[in-house]
């Protein structure tokens, strides 16, 4: 069955059931084959700050999100372009938020699993989700979105 793009980018909502798969298979996978409790201090506070830094984004971009009325699920049409909050350094802030939240949980616990697994669901969401989500906001908002894709990154801003 094809999609029709401008009213929404996918049947299925790929970004949340590939983060929770990849969080499973990183702790599976740490279960079988432990990578040991071998990371210093500071790495694990790198992790704790990374856990935080990836909630706080997902829930800033949640907020910003609920508070302009528009839709948060993946697979649902976009009733409005959020152009700012965390959408002023990245097109995709609760994606990068949930990749620091694995990367930060595989930091913060020796679980070294969590970090390639991070970076596959990342991967697998661009492929999947983000790309599809691309052409559905560029066909439902036009120059606004050109606009909008031209000045802001598809992961992450540099801060400076």
């Amino acid at each position: 069955m094809a999609i029709d793009f401008a009213k929404r980018p996918n049947w299925i909502p790929w970004p949340p059931i590939l983060y929770v798969v990849a969080g499973g298979v990183a702790y599976l996978l740490q279960t079988v084959v432990p990578t040991g409790k071998f990371l210093p201090d500071w790495a694990r506070l790198c992790g704790d700050v990374f856990i935080a830094f990836g909630l706080a984004l997902d829930f800033w971009a949640m907020g910003v999100m609920l508070i302009a009325r528009t839709n948060i699920l993946p697979n649902r049409g976009a009733g409005r372009l959020i152009t700012y909050g965390p959408f002023t350094y990245t097109r995709n802030p609760i994606y990068l938020g949930n990749t620091f939240l694995l990367v930060g949980i595989g930091l913060a616990f020796s679980a070294l699993w969590f970090l390639p697994m991070a970076l596959v669901a990342a991967f697998l969401v661009d492929r999947l989700a983000i790309r599809r989500e691309e052409v559905h906001l560029a066909l439902r908002f036009g120059d606004e979105w050109t606009t909008f894709a031209a000045r802001t990154p598809r992961w992450l801003r540099k801060p400076f």
